[in-house]
């Protein structure tokens, strides 16, 4: 592990672009250094125009999109390793980077998120709030970047493996059709914000992308219909408290998490 504590990184985009320059706040910066490059996995989506928008059309868009990218790595329950679940995962939301667009009711967006995974962990995990400087777990907003909607980066934290998220909660910024049904109705907006977080929180607990575009882990990168995966979850809701009830995980993306946890907790020292 290096000494700067970073191990790798994971991002969900939808636009071309130069690797992102996170924006950290001066307590992680130091234990991650100054942005870094990404790393091998770090997947980059090259076709900016109908993917913009959240749409491949055709079937020689997406085999020119799979092309330009990295092969796809098999479908393995974790990829970056678990994070240590023997007692309570402690975790740190952050308030909002200046030009974010965070909303103060994020923050329970996130901590959904947190609830959802571990209501689907089988009582293999257990999230505690603590201090940004020990938590395993670290949310963090900030603005928009080459179309990303979020990003982690694994932390070394006192010798143990952690995981700093990022989430971009500006809608406008991810695309035409994206921003207009954000702006038209808010609880779509929340809808992205939340999926968000609920996928980066997936990596921070060691799951990486599939290609099953019914998981929240799905890595749009493969294509397919982008506001269609936020919409289906949309309409399942009357109310924005209805998003507490409704984890937005599949079949699949529990599996793997449990397999992946009752491993880590059989595997012995």
């Amino acid at each position: 592990m290096r000494k700067n504590g970073r191990t790798s990184r994971r991002s969900w985009s939808t636009l071309s672009g130069n690797p992102a320059r996170t924006v950290a706040t001066p307590d992680l910066q130091r234990q991650i250094g100054p942005g870094g490059q990404p790393d091998g996995y770090a997947h980059r989506v090259r076709a900016a125009g109908r993917l913009a928008a959240g749409r491949v059309s055709s079937a020689i868009a997406c085999l020119a999109l799979l092309g330009a990218m990295p092969a796809a790595q098999p479908q393995q329950p974790g990829v970056f390793g678990t994070l240590d679940a023997a007692g309570p995962i402690t975790y740190f939301i952050a308030e909002g980077e200046p030009g974010s667009r965070y909303r103060d009711a994020d923050r329970e967006l996130a901590t959904w998120a947190l609830e959802a995974w571990q209501r689907s962990a089988n009582g293999a995990l257990h999230f505690e709030p603590g201090p940004e400087s020990t938590a395993l777990v670290r949310v963090y907003w900030v603005p928009a970047s080459f179309g990303q909607y979020g990003e982690m980066r694994s932390l070394n934290v006192g010798g143990q493996r952690g995981a700093a998220v990022y989430v971009r909660p500006d809608t406008d910024a991810l695309g035409d059709e994206i921003g207009r049904r954000a702006r038209a109705d808010p609880l779509f907006r929340d809808v992205i914000v939340y999926l968000t977080c609920l996928h980066e929180l997936g990596h921070a607990l060691g799951l990486g992308h599939t290609t099953d575009f019914a998981g929240v882990m799905y890595f749009f990168g493969y294509g397919g219909d982008i506001p269609e995966f936020f919409a289906r979850y949309r309409e399942r809701l009357g109310s924005r408290d209805d998003i507490a009830r409704f984890s937005g995980l599949s079949e699949g993306d529990i599996r793997r998490l449990r397999a992946y946890y009752d491993a880590a907790s059989t595997a012995g020292p």
